[in-house]
């Protein structure tokens, strides 16, 4: 046997031991799952309406049969006056999370611009009050000491609603342990920290500029390196906005507190119970992407959540008095503002002429 004929045999064998081991397992390739015909936010809605039709027509009779006595009809009044003062008191939180964010706000301007753009969040897509508020801090009509750059305002502009559903979801834990409910809805507060909190902005930014198409402006501050500053943005944790949106939804909860009294449903002992199911119901409203302004969303959380210890007629009714009440809220805050900007553009008074001088 020549030297040059043991590495043939030698590669044989190897051969040979690789025909014998068993090949790789192969796994399925799994079929991918089909997207839903224009996406997951009409199901949502769809879900939550339908879920709400029905109760409607299981307790149709019965709401027929729910009369409102006068005292009733003014708890539904007081109900509106309250929940446009929780508008205003939005309207200065978000102005308390520009302070804190290192800004000067204008705050009667920045209170009126909450205000006129809220009623947008009505429209198909349930974005353009927010893009309403981020064109404007970036014009030069901005309610700050000057415009922002297109990312500053993007995450001046989403840390209102983000910071509203913690404050919320920390209300949840008066209404007793609730099964663990109550633990999972203070593990929000930590995304507050601003470990947490940074990467948390970046993502929802991003985001809200690719459904906003702002993607390109962004990008472009980026790549000419603009100063946005966000490491001075988050200086400790935000307990200034945080109290700040607590106090709005107290007063969203005190105007759907007027919708129970206004039934006689049992308040009183219960009062942690209803606030705990309204901060969860809510937040889903808020943050589930669904039907602009939470409808459906909200109504259907709360019978579920409620419905178990409660007649669901009344509750039922309870749930549709109250997004009355913050729909007419909504449009009578809106006509306000634009009352308030047209007597603001009326000429005043002409000034009396001078008398002609004596010859």
């Amino acid at each position: 046997m020549n030297r040059w004929s043991r590495p043939r045999f030698e590669s044989l064998r190897f051969d040979n031991l690789q025909r014998r081991l068993p090949s790789p397992l192969k796994w399925p390739v799994l079929p991918a799952l089909p997207a839903l015909p224009g996406g997951l936010r009409p199901w949502i809605t769809l879900g939550s309406l339908g879920f709400v039709m029905a109760a409607l027509l299981s307790h149709g009779r019965q709401l027929v049969q729910l009369r409102l006595d006068g005292q009733g009809w003014l708890w539904l009044a007081l109900g509106v006056g309250v929940s446009l003062l929780s508008l205003l008191i939005n309207g200065v939180a978000w102005g308390v999370i520009l302070r804190w964010l290192g800004l000067r706000p204008d705050w009667a301007a920045v209170v009126d611009l909450h205000v006129a753009t809220n009623l947008r969040k009505f429209l198909p897509g349930g974005i353009w009050h927010l893009a309403s508020r981020v064109q404007r801090l970036r014009s030069e009509g901005a309610p700050l000491a000057a415009p922002l750059s297109t990312s500053m305002a993007l995450v001046a502009v989403l840390l209102d609603p983000l910071v509203a559903a913690v404050a919320a979801l920390a209300l949840v834990p008066l209404g007793g342990w609730q099964g663990g409910l109550a633990l999972v809805c203070l593990l929000p507060l930590g995304l507050l920290l601003p470990r947490w909190l940074d990467p948390l902005l970046q993502r929802l930014e991003q985001r809200r500029a690719r459904d906003l198409g702002l993607e390109e402006e962004v990008r472009q501050e980026l790549e000419q390196g603009t100063p946005v500053g966000r490491s001075s943005w988050l200086r400790g944790y935000p307990w200034p906005p945080l109290l700040a949106e607590l106090a709005f939804v107290l007063l969203r909860f005190a105007s759907f507190c007027c919708c129970i009294r206004a039934f006689d449903l049992p308040l009183g002992s219960d009062a942690p119970l209803w606030l705990a199911g309204f901060a969860l119901a809510w937040t889903a409203g808020l943050v589930v992407p669904g039907a602009p302004a939470g409808l459906g969303v909200f109504e259907a959380v709360l019978l579920l959540r409620m419905g178990a210890a409660l007649p669901e007629a009344p509750l039922l009714a309870v749930a549709l008095s109250y997004r009355l009440i913050v729909t007419l809220t909504d449009l009578l805050a809106a006509a306000l503002v634009a009352l308030d900007r047209r007597l603001a553009r009326e000429p005043s008074a002409a000034t009396p002429t001078s008398g002609t001088t004596s010859q």
